[in-house]
Protein backbone atom coordinates (compact mmCIF):
# COMPACT_ATOMS: atom_id res chain seq x y z
CA UNK A 1 0.00 0.00 0.00
CA UNK A 2 1.31 3.62 -0.73
CA UNK A 3 0.98 6.13 2.15
CA UNK A 4 1.40 8.79 0.42
CA UNK A 5 -2.07 7.84 -1.71
CA UNK A 6 -3.88 6.86 1.57
CA UNK A 7 -3.11 10.37 3.06
CA UNK A 8 -4.51 12.13 0.19
CA UNK A 9 -7.17 10.05 -0.11
CA UNK A 10 -8.16 10.33 3.39
CA UNK A 11 -7.34 14.32 3.35
CA UNK A 12 -10.08 14.39 0.28
CA UNK A 13 -12.71 12.50 2.48
CA UNK A 14 -12.67 9.12 1.47
CA UNK A 15 -12.55 6.30 3.53
CA UNK A 16 -9.71 4.03 3.50
CA UNK A 17 -10.54 0.45 2.53
CA UNK A 18 -10.18 -2.54 5.35
CA UNK A 19 -6.65 -3.02 3.80
CA UNK A 20 -4.95 0.07 3.71
CA UNK A 21 -6.37 0.46 7.90
CA UNK A 22 -4.56 -2.77 8.13
CA UNK A 23 -0.80 -1.64 5.69
CA UNK A 24 -1.31 1.68 8.63
CA UNK A 25 -1.43 -0.17 11.45
CA UNK A 26 0.83 -2.61 10.57
CA UNK A 27 3.30 -0.28 9.61
CA UNK A 28 3.06 1.85 12.76
CA UNK A 29 3.73 -0.93 14.79
CA UNK A 30 6.65 -2.65 13.12
CA UNK A 31 8.11 1.18 12.38
CA UNK A 32 8.06 0.55 8.19
CA UNK A 33 5.95 3.91 7.78
CA UNK A 34 7.90 6.77 9.18
CA UNK A 35 6.50 9.52 11.90
CA UNK A 36 6.00 12.21 9.66
CA UNK A 37 3.69 9.83 7.21
CA UNK A 38 1.94 8.46 10.48
CA UNK A 39 1.60 11.88 11.53
CA UNK A 40 -0.08 13.71 8.13
CA UNK A 41 -2.65 10.46 7.92
CA UNK A 42 -3.17 11.08 11.24
CA UNK A 43 -3.99 14.90 10.85
CA UNK A 44 -6.02 14.58 7.64
CA UNK A 45 -8.14 11.70 9.92
CA UNK A 46 -8.90 14.60 12.88
CA UNK A 47 -10.16 16.70 9.69
CA UNK A 48 -11.88 14.21 8.19
CA UNK A 49 -12.99 11.57 10.51
CA UNK A 50 -13.80 7.76 9.83
CA UNK A 51 -16.75 6.21 9.22
CA UNK A 52 -18.06 3.70 11.89
CA UNK A 53 -16.70 0.96 9.35
CA UNK A 54 -13.47 2.31 9.44
CA UNK A 55 -12.80 3.31 13.01
CA UNK A 56 -14.12 -0.84 13.52
CA UNK A 57 -11.55 -1.49 11.62
CA UNK A 58 -8.77 0.84 13.14
CA UNK A 59 -9.70 -1.12 16.10
CA UNK A 60 -9.36 -4.32 15.80
CA UNK A 61 -6.33 -3.77 13.42
CA UNK A 62 -4.54 -2.30 16.71
CA UNK A 63 -5.63 -4.94 18.68
CA UNK A 64 -4.50 -7.61 16.55
CA UNK A 65 -1.35 -5.62 15.97
CA UNK A 66 0.31 -7.30 19.07
CA UNK A 67 -0.43 -9.97 21.14
CA UNK A 68 -3.77 -10.63 23.29
CA UNK A 69 -4.20 -10.96 26.74
CA UNK A 70 -5.11 -14.34 28.27
CA UNK A 71 -6.92 -13.83 31.73
CA UNK A 72 -8.64 -17.19 32.04
CA UNK A 73 -6.31 -18.26 34.92
CA UNK A 74 -7.84 -15.44 37.11
CA UNK A 75 -10.60 -16.26 38.77
CA UNK A 76 -14.16 -14.80 38.27
CA UNK A 77 -14.65 -11.90 35.60
CA UNK A 78 -11.96 -9.46 35.38
CA UNK A 79 -12.92 -5.96 35.31
CA UNK A 80 -11.02 -2.56 33.86
CA UNK A 81 -12.06 0.50 33.40
CA UNK A 82 -10.67 3.98 31.54
CA UNK A 83 -10.76 7.27 31.53
CA UNK A 84 -10.60 9.74 28.62
CA UNK A 85 -8.84 11.58 30.13
CA UNK A 86 -8.86 14.97 32.22
CA UNK A 87 -7.21 17.21 34.61
CA UNK A 88 -7.18 15.94 38.02
CA UNK A 89 -8.93 12.92 37.20
CA UNK A 90 -7.38 10.52 39.90
CA UNK A 91 -10.04 8.03 39.92
CA UNK A 92 -8.17 4.88 38.57
CA UNK A 93 -5.87 5.11 42.29
CA UNK A 94 -9.44 5.33 43.82
CA UNK A 95 -11.37 3.18 42.47
CA UNK A 96 -9.45 0.02 41.82
CA UNK A 97 -8.07 -0.66 45.54
CA UNK A 98 -11.87 -0.12 46.47
CA UNK A 99 -13.37 -2.48 44.02
CA UNK A 100 -10.18 -5.13 44.32
CA UNK A 101 -11.00 -4.70 48.31
CA UNK A 102 -14.81 -5.44 47.61
CA UNK A 103 -13.83 -8.63 45.45
CA UNK A 104 -13.27 -7.76 42.15
CA UNK A 105 -10.13 -8.53 39.90
CA UNK A 106 -9.17 -5.33 38.21
CA UNK A 107 -6.61 -6.00 35.27
CA UNK A 108 -5.87 -2.42 34.23
CA UNK A 109 -4.00 -1.18 31.22
CA UNK A 110 -3.12 2.34 31.95
CA UNK A 111 -1.58 5.38 29.19
CA UNK A 112 0.46 8.03 30.12
CA UNK A 113 -0.29 11.87 29.79
CA UNK A 114 -1.71 13.19 26.65
CA UNK A 115 -2.01 16.76 25.70
CA UNK A 116 -3.30 18.50 28.73
CA UNK A 117 -4.43 15.53 30.79
CA UNK A 118 -2.29 13.72 33.66
CA UNK A 119 -1.78 9.95 33.17
CA UNK A 120 -2.12 7.23 35.55
CA UNK A 121 1.63 5.67 34.91
CA UNK A 122 3.24 8.91 35.28
CA UNK A 123 1.23 9.17 38.79
CA UNK A 124 2.30 5.67 39.38
CA UNK A 125 6.27 6.28 38.90
CA UNK A 126 6.32 9.07 41.11
CA UNK A 127 5.90 6.53 43.68
CA UNK A 128 9.12 5.36 44.81
CA UNK A 129 10.27 2.43 43.28
CA UNK A 130 7.08 1.89 41.80
CA UNK A 131 7.28 0.07 37.98
CA UNK A 132 4.89 -0.21 35.72
CA UNK A 133 6.46 -2.92 34.08
CA UNK A 134 4.79 -6.57 34.08
CA UNK A 135 5.46 -9.51 31.87
CA UNK A 136 1.89 -10.89 31.18
CA UNK A 137 2.28 -14.29 33.77
CA UNK A 138 3.14 -11.23 36.10
CA UNK A 139 0.46 -9.26 35.42
CA UNK A 140 -1.91 -12.29 35.74
CA UNK A 141 -0.41 -13.55 38.65
CA UNK A 142 -0.72 -10.32 40.48
CA UNK A 143 -4.22 -10.08 39.51
CA UNK A 144 -4.84 -13.55 40.88
CA UNK A 145 -3.26 -12.93 44.06
CA UNK A 146 -3.81 -9.69 45.28
CA UNK A 147 -7.25 -8.59 42.80
CA UNK A 148 -5.48 -5.89 41.04
CA UNK A 149 -2.88 -4.57 38.45
CA UNK A 150 -2.18 -1.00 37.12
CA UNK A 151 0.67 -1.48 34.82
CA UNK A 152 2.14 -0.36 31.19
CA UNK A 153 0.99 -1.82 27.92
CA UNK A 154 4.18 -3.95 26.86
CA UNK A 155 5.37 -3.38 23.42
CA UNK A 156 3.50 -6.71 22.51
CA UNK A 157 0.06 -5.23 22.98
CA UNK A 158 -1.20 -2.60 20.85
CA UNK A 159 1.79 -1.60 19.92
CA UNK A 160 -0.04 0.15 16.45
CA UNK A 161 -1.28 1.77 19.26
CA UNK A 162 1.56 2.62 21.19
CA UNK A 163 3.02 4.73 18.17
CA UNK A 164 0.30 6.65 17.59
CA UNK A 165 -0.38 7.49 21.05
CA UNK A 166 2.97 8.91 21.40
CA UNK A 167 2.55 11.25 18.05
CA UNK A 168 -1.10 12.24 18.74
CA UNK A 169 0.40 14.11 21.92
CA UNK A 170 2.48 15.85 20.24
CA UNK A 171 0.91 17.06 16.80
CA UNK A 172 -2.29 18.22 17.94
CA UNK A 173 -4.25 15.46 17.18
CA UNK A 174 -5.70 13.71 20.24
CA UNK A 175 -9.14 15.64 19.89
CA UNK A 176 -10.76 13.00 17.09
CA UNK A 177 -13.36 10.29 18.01
CA UNK A 178 -12.29 7.83 15.74
CA UNK A 179 -8.67 8.16 17.23
CA UNK A 180 -9.84 8.27 20.65
CA UNK A 181 -12.05 5.07 19.89
CA UNK A 182 -10.37 2.90 18.42
CA UNK A 183 -7.12 3.65 20.70
CA UNK A 184 -9.51 3.07 24.38
CA UNK A 185 -11.13 0.17 22.54
CA UNK A 186 -8.03 -1.54 20.82
CA UNK A 187 -5.83 -1.19 24.44
CA UNK A 188 -9.41 -2.58 26.96
CA UNK A 189 -9.98 -5.26 24.23
CA UNK A 190 -5.83 -6.46 24.06
CA UNK A 191 -5.72 -6.40 28.12
CA UNK A 192 -8.52 -9.69 28.29
CA UNK A 193 -10.53 -8.13 30.39
CA UNK A 194 -14.53 -9.56 30.76
CA UNK A 195 -16.14 -5.98 30.95
CA UNK A 196 -15.09 -2.51 31.05
CA UNK A 197 -16.77 0.62 32.47
CA UNK A 198 -15.64 3.52 30.53
CA UNK A 199 -15.50 7.26 31.89
CA UNK A 200 -16.07 9.39 28.89
CA UNK A 201 -15.30 13.18 30.51
CA UNK A 202 -16.91 16.36 28.93
CA UNK A 203 -16.84 20.02 29.52
CA UNK A 204 -13.94 22.67 29.39
CA UNK A 205 -11.38 20.14 30.62
CA UNK A 206 -12.32 17.09 28.47
CA UNK A 207 -11.30 16.29 25.02
CA UNK A 208 -14.62 16.56 23.93
CA UNK A 209 -16.12 19.91 25.11
CA UNK A 210 -19.93 19.33 24.56
CA UNK A 211 -22.37 16.56 25.44
CA UNK A 212 -23.18 15.47 22.39
CA UNK A 213 -19.86 14.85 21.42
CA UNK A 214 -18.91 12.83 24.26
CA UNK A 215 -22.02 10.86 24.07
CA UNK A 216 -21.20 10.20 20.31
CA UNK A 217 -17.53 9.08 22.19
CA UNK A 218 -19.07 6.97 24.50
CA UNK A 219 -21.56 5.02 22.01
CA UNK A 220 -18.96 4.70 19.43
CA UNK A 221 -16.72 2.78 21.94
CA UNK A 222 -19.79 0.73 23.50
CA UNK A 223 -21.45 0.05 19.70
CA UNK A 224 -16.96 -1.40 18.91
CA UNK A 225 -17.28 -3.62 22.43
CA UNK A 226 -20.68 -4.82 20.94
CA UNK A 227 -19.09 -5.91 17.83
CA UNK A 228 -16.49 -7.51 19.48
CA UNK A 229 -18.34 -9.35 21.71
CA UNK A 230 -17.38 -7.37 24.53
CA UNK A 231 -19.43 -5.77 27.36
CA UNK A 232 -19.01 -2.19 27.25
CA UNK A 233 -20.57 0.68 29.26
CA UNK A 234 -19.55 4.14 29.22
CA UNK A 235 -20.57 7.17 31.66
CA UNK A 236 -20.42 10.75 30.58
CA UNK A 237 -18.75 12.81 33.57
CA UNK A 238 -18.24 16.27 33.49
CA UNK A 239 -14.86 17.70 33.65
CA UNK A 240 -15.51 21.70 33.78
CA UNK A 241 -13.43 22.40 36.31
CA UNK A 242 -10.52 19.49 37.85
CA UNK A 243 -12.10 16.83 39.74
CA UNK A 244 -10.06 16.70 42.05
CA UNK A 245 -8.04 19.53 43.69
CA UNK A 246 -4.79 18.35 43.31
CA UNK A 247 -3.13 18.03 39.48
CA UNK A 248 -0.11 17.09 39.38
CA UNK A 249 2.16 13.58 39.37
CA UNK A 250 3.31 13.29 43.40
CA UNK A 251 -0.16 15.47 44.08
CA UNK A 252 -2.55 13.55 42.24
CA UNK A 253 -1.30 10.36 44.47
CA UNK A 254 -1.00 12.21 47.98
CA UNK A 255 -4.68 12.79 46.92
CA UNK A 256 -5.95 9.44 46.05
CA UNK A 257 -4.59 8.48 49.29
CA UNK A 258 -6.20 11.17 51.35
CA UNK A 259 -9.45 10.21 50.19
CA UNK A 260 -8.80 6.06 50.65
CA UNK A 261 -7.63 7.47 54.38
CA UNK A 262 -10.92 8.92 54.52
CA UNK A 263 -8.83 13.10 54.79
CA UNK A 264 -10.92 14.20 51.60
CA UNK A 265 -13.94 13.80 49.25
CA UNK A 266 -16.10 15.73 46.97
CA UNK A 267 -16.25 15.30 43.29
CA UNK A 268 -13.20 13.07 42.75
CA UNK A 269 -14.82 10.35 45.54
CA UNK A 270 -18.42 10.63 44.02
CA UNK A 271 -17.48 9.82 40.36
CA UNK A 272 -14.88 6.96 41.74
CA UNK A 273 -17.89 5.56 43.79
CA UNK A 274 -20.04 6.07 40.16
CA UNK A 275 -17.54 4.26 38.18
CA UNK A 276 -16.60 1.70 40.60
CA UNK A 277 -19.75 0.20 41.65
CA UNK A 278 -20.50 -0.14 38.26
CA UNK A 279 -17.46 -2.44 37.81
CA UNK A 280 -18.89 -4.17 40.75
CA UNK A 281 -22.22 -4.86 38.72
CA UNK A 282 -20.18 -5.95 35.83
CA UNK A 283 -18.16 -8.44 37.58
CA UNK A 284 -21.27 -10.01 39.38
CA UNK A 285 -20.45 -9.07 43.02
CA UNK A 286 -23.27 -6.36 43.22
CA UNK A 287 -26.96 -6.35 42.55
CA UNK A 288 -27.09 -2.73 41.02
CA UNK A 289 -25.55 0.08 41.22
CA UNK A 290 -26.35 1.40 45.12
CA UNK A 291 -25.71 -2.16 46.54
CA UNK A 292 -22.02 -1.18 44.69
CA UNK A 293 -21.59 1.86 45.85
CA UNK A 294 -22.34 0.70 49.82
CA UNK A 295 -19.88 -2.11 49.42
CA UNK A 296 -17.42 0.27 47.97
CA UNK A 297 -18.04 2.83 51.02
CA UNK A 298 -17.84 0.17 52.99
CA UNK A 299 -14.41 -0.82 52.03
CA UNK A 300 -13.43 3.11 52.22
CA UNK A 301 -14.55 3.44 55.99
CA UNK A 302 -13.04 0.21 57.08
CA UNK A 303 -9.23 1.33 55.42
CA UNK A 304 -9.42 -1.66 53.11
CA UNK A 305 -9.61 0.09 49.86
CA UNK A 306 -6.52 1.85 51.39
CA UNK A 307 -4.87 -1.07 52.44
CA UNK A 308 -5.02 -2.85 48.97
CA UNK A 309 -3.27 0.41 47.53
CA UNK A 310 -0.38 -0.11 49.42
CA UNK A 311 -0.54 -3.90 48.51
CA UNK A 312 -0.35 -3.18 45.17
CA UNK A 313 2.01 -0.55 45.19
CA UNK A 314 4.12 -3.11 46.81
CA UNK A 315 4.03 -6.02 44.67
CA UNK A 316 4.88 -3.35 41.75
CA UNK A 317 8.41 -2.47 43.65
CA UNK A 318 6.98 0.51 45.22
CA UNK A 319 6.94 2.04 48.56
CA UNK A 320 3.59 1.27 50.47
CA UNK A 321 4.87 3.69 53.60
CA UNK A 322 3.68 6.69 51.28
CA UNK A 323 0.15 5.05 52.20
CA UNK A 324 0.64 6.06 55.47
CA UNK A 325 3.07 9.03 55.20
CA UNK A 326 3.09 10.86 52.09
CA UNK A 327 5.74 12.72 53.03
CA UNK A 328 7.23 9.63 51.04
CA UNK A 329 6.36 10.81 47.66
CA UNK A 330 8.69 13.30 46.21
CA UNK A 331 8.17 17.55 47.20
CA UNK A 332 8.90 20.07 45.24
CA UNK A 333 10.71 23.18 46.72
CA UNK A 334 8.67 26.39 46.64
CA UNK A 335 4.97 26.86 47.03
CA UNK A 336 3.28 29.96 45.59
CA UNK A 337 -0.19 31.40 45.60
CA UNK A 338 -2.17 32.65 42.63
CA UNK A 339 -4.29 35.79 44.31
CA UNK A 340 -7.66 36.46 43.14
CA UNK A 341 -7.45 39.44 40.59
CA UNK A 342 -10.54 40.64 42.42
CA UNK A 343 -13.77 39.66 44.47
CA UNK A 344 -16.70 37.96 43.46
CA UNK A 345 -18.15 33.96 42.25
CA UNK A 346 -15.66 31.74 40.79
CA UNK A 347 -17.97 31.23 37.76
CA UNK A 348 -16.05 29.34 35.18
CA UNK A 349 -12.99 27.88 34.76
CA UNK A 350 -10.76 26.47 31.29
CA UNK A 351 -9.93 23.29 32.43
CA UNK A 352 -7.91 22.74 29.50
CA UNK A 353 -5.95 25.57 30.62
CA UNK A 354 -5.25 25.03 33.86
CA UNK A 355 -3.72 21.36 33.20
CA UNK A 356 -1.69 23.52 30.94
CA UNK A 357 -0.62 25.31 33.79
CA UNK A 358 0.50 21.72 35.04
CA UNK A 359 2.36 21.12 32.22
CA UNK A 360 4.29 24.16 31.92
CA UNK A 361 5.56 23.51 35.24
CA UNK A 362 6.68 20.40 34.21
CA UNK A 363 4.30 17.84 35.33
CA UNK A 364 3.25 17.12 31.56
CA UNK A 365 5.04 16.46 28.18
CA UNK A 366 5.18 18.64 25.18
CA UNK A 367 7.22 16.47 23.22
CA UNK A 368 7.26 13.33 23.73
CA UNK A 369 11.04 13.12 24.93
CA UNK A 370 10.23 15.51 27.59
CA UNK A 371 11.03 14.03 31.08
CA UNK A 372 8.84 14.75 33.79
CA UNK A 373 9.21 16.23 37.30
CA UNK A 374 7.09 14.34 39.34
CA UNK A 375 6.78 16.58 42.47
CA UNK A 376 5.40 19.72 40.59
CA UNK A 377 1.94 20.86 39.81
CA UNK A 378 -0.89 22.79 41.20
CA UNK A 379 -3.46 22.79 44.12
CA UNK A 380 -6.93 24.32 43.04
CA UNK A 381 -7.68 26.29 46.49
CA UNK A 382 -11.28 27.43 44.84
CA UNK A 383 -14.33 25.73 43.36
CA UNK A 384 -17.25 27.04 40.88
CA UNK A 385 -19.56 28.69 42.80
CA UNK A 386 -17.34 29.91 45.51
CA UNK A 387 -17.02 33.59 46.56
CA UNK A 388 -13.59 34.78 46.90
CA UNK A 389 -11.95 38.21 48.00
CA UNK A 390 -9.22 40.12 45.23
CA UNK A 391 -6.02 38.47 46.85
CA UNK A 392 -7.57 35.43 47.96
CA UNK A 393 -5.87 31.97 46.89
CA UNK A 394 -7.00 30.50 43.48
CA UNK A 395 -4.24 27.95 43.56
CA UNK A 396 -1.37 26.67 45.43
CA UNK A 397 1.73 26.08 42.58
CA UNK A 398 3.82 23.58 43.77
CA UNK A 399 7.30 24.15 41.68
CA UNK A 400 10.77 23.33 41.30
CA UNK A 401 11.93 26.67 38.91
CA UNK A 402 10.81 29.84 40.41
CA UNK A 403 10.96 31.16 37.05
CA UNK A 404 8.11 29.93 35.76
CA UNK A 405 5.95 31.44 38.65
CA UNK A 406 4.99 34.31 37.04
CA UNK A 407 4.12 33.51 33.26
CA UNK A 408 1.85 30.70 35.39
CA UNK A 409 0.32 32.37 37.86
CA UNK A 410 -1.00 34.62 34.56
CA UNK A 411 -2.54 31.71 32.89
CA UNK A 412 -3.90 31.09 35.92
CA UNK A 413 -6.02 33.90 36.76
CA UNK A 414 -6.84 33.77 33.00
CA UNK A 415 -8.45 30.86 33.09
CA UNK A 416 -10.60 31.59 36.43
CA UNK A 417 -13.73 33.48 35.35
CA UNK A 418 -14.86 35.79 38.15
CA UNK A 419 -18.16 37.16 38.68
CA UNK A 420 -20.30 39.27 40.98
CA UNK A 421 -23.34 36.74 40.45
CA UNK A 422 -23.86 33.02 41.59
CA UNK A 423 -23.11 30.80 38.73
CA UNK A 424 -25.46 28.28 38.20
CA UNK A 425 -22.89 24.46 39.36
CA UNK A 426 -22.70 22.16 36.34
CA UNK A 427 -23.71 18.78 36.85
CA UNK A 428 -21.38 15.90 37.29
CA UNK A 429 -23.05 12.95 35.66
CA UNK A 430 -24.75 13.88 32.64
CA UNK A 431 -25.52 10.06 30.87
CA UNK A 432 -24.81 6.63 30.97
CA UNK A 433 -24.40 4.71 27.36
CA UNK A 434 -24.51 1.50 26.72
CA UNK A 435 -25.15 -0.47 23.33
CA UNK A 436 -28.86 -1.06 24.12
CA UNK A 437 -29.48 2.53 25.49
CA UNK A 438 -28.31 6.04 26.70
CA UNK A 439 -29.85 7.28 29.81
CA UNK A 440 -29.61 11.22 30.32
CA UNK A 441 -29.22 12.23 33.98
CA UNK A 442 -28.65 15.76 33.34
Amino acid sequence: MNIVDMILRKKEGKALTPQEIRAFARGAADGSIPDYQLSALLMAICFQGMTAEETACLTMEMMQSGDVADLSAIDGVCVDKHSTGGVGDTTTLVLVPLAAACGAKVAKLSGRGLGHTGGTLDKLESIPGCSIEKTQAEFVRQVQEIGCAVIGQSGEICPADKALYALRDVTGTVGSIPLIASSIVSKKLASGAGAIVLDVKTGSGALMQTVEESIELAKAMVDIGALAGKPILALVTGMDQPLGTHVGNALEVKEAIDILAGRAGGDLLAVSLELGSRMLVACGIAADVEAGKAKMRAALESGAGLAKLAEMIAAQGGDPRVCEDTAYLPHAAYKISVPAPCSGYVAAMDTTQIGYCAQDLGAGRKQKTDVIDPAVGLVMDVRLGDRVQAGDSLATLYLNKPELAAPTIARMQAAVTITAEQPELPPLLYAAVSHEEIIRYA
